[in-house]
C-alpha cells in the first residue's frame, strides 16, 4: 500500500457516521460508502458540513472498489 491519492471527481455527501461518509459521485450518480480513513486531507468533500466538492481518496481503496 502506498499513500498515492486519486480524485473521484465531484461528490455530494448524503450521510455520515463516525467511520464513513456516504456520497453520490457525479461520475456514475451512484451512492458509495467511503471510509473516513481513506479520504485525503486535500479533499473538498470530507463531511456533511463540508458539502459537495472534489473527493480525493487513497488510490488502493479506489482501485479495490472499482472507482479508479
Amino acid at each position: 500500500m502506498t499513500n498515492e491519492e486519486v480524485s473521484l471527481g465531484e461528490a455530494t455527501p448524503l450521510r455520515q457516521t463516525d467511520k464513513a461518509l456516504l456520497v453520490r459521485l457525479e461520475s456514475d450518480l451512484e451512492e458509495h460508502w467511503i471510509p473516513q480513513s481513506v479520504i485525503s486531507l486535500d479533499s473538498e468533500c470530507y463531511s456533511m458540513l463540508a458539502g459537495p466538492g472534489e473527493l480525493i481518496v487513497q488510490r488502493w481503496f479506489a482501485e479495490k472498489e472499482g472507482l479508479a
